[in-house]
C-alpha cells in the first residue's frame, strides 16, 4: 500500500520554491541557510512533533532525465523536498507540526509557493497539496511508537553490557545480577529522541 507499512506512514512532499528575482537574497538561498543552522539529532525542532522517527528537508535545484532516449528536461521552479517516516495519521501528524512549531513552519515554508501561514488545519490542507506519493514504501519498524522503538533499543544496549559486565559468574550470582539489572531496567526513563547514540544508562549500573 503506497505511503504506509502498518502504523508508519512515508510523508513525500514537494513544495515549490519562491523565485522573486527582485530581493537580494532569493528565497532558495535564505532557505538553505536557515536549514544549514538547523539543530539536528536530539536538538531537532522536529523532536517536539510526537511519532516523527526521522525527517529530511533538502532543496533541490533540478533534476537529470534518466530515461531513454535521453533529452534534457529541467523542473519549471526549484523545490523544497520534505520526507518523514512517522508513526500516525497524516492530518494529526501536519496539524501537530504547526501547533509544536509554528516558528520552524513558518521560517521554512514561507519561502514556498501557496503557504497560507502556520494554522494547523490550513498547514495541513497546503501540506497535502504538495505531496506525492511514496510507492514500495517499506518501514522497518511498522507498529511501534518512537518511545516504544528508543525503548527496546535501549534495553538491548543495556543487555549486551550486562552480559558483558557477568561474564565468568555462577549461576546464582548471575541470577541475583540479573534480578537487580531486570529492577533497574523498569525504573529507567524512555531516551530521548534524536539521540545520534544509544549508550549504557548509569541508572543500569554504568
Amino acid at each position: 500500500m503506497p505511503n504506509q507499512n502498518g502504523n508508519m506512514y512515508g510523508l513525500t512532499i514537494l513544495s515549490p520554491i519562491i523565485d522573486d528575482p527582485k530581493i537580494k537574497i532569493s528565497h532558495d538561498t535564505a532557505l538553505r541557510m536557515y536549514l544549514q543552522d538547523m539543530h539536528r539529532h536530539a536538538g531537532s525542532p522536529f523532536t517536539k512533533v510526537s511519532g516523527t522517527h526521522f525527517c529530511r528537508l533538502v532543496v533541490m535545484d533540478d533534476v537529470v532525465f534518466v530515461g531513454n532516449p535521453a533529452k534534457e528536461e529541467h523542473l519549471k521552479s526549484k523545490y523544497l523536498v520534505f520526507t518523514s517516516n512517522f508513526y500516525g495519521g497524516l492530518d494529526a501528524y501536519l496539524e501537530e507540526m504547526a501547533r509544536k512549531i509554528p516558528e520552524v513552519v513558518e521560517a521554512i515554508w514561507s519561502h514556498c509557493i501557496g503557504y497560507t501561514g502556520a494554522d494547523p488545519k490550513a498547514f495541513a490542507a497546503y501540506m497535502k497539496k504538495c505531496q506525492i506519493e511514496t510507492t514500495f514504501y517499506f518501514a522497518a519498524v511498522n507498529d511501534q511508537t518512537v518511545e516504544q522503538t528508543l525503548t527496546a533499543l535501549q534495553a538491548k544496549v543495556e543487555f549486551a553490557a550486562f552480559i558483558e559486565e557477568n561474564q565468568g559468574k555462577s549461576p546464582a550470582e548471575l541470577q541475583r545480577e540479573f534480578a537487580a539489572f531486570w529492577e533497574r531496567m523498569q525504573k529507567l526513563p524512555p531516551p530521548l529522541a534524536g539521540l545520534k547514540e544509544l549508550k549504557k544508562s548509569r541508572a543500569a549500573g554504568a
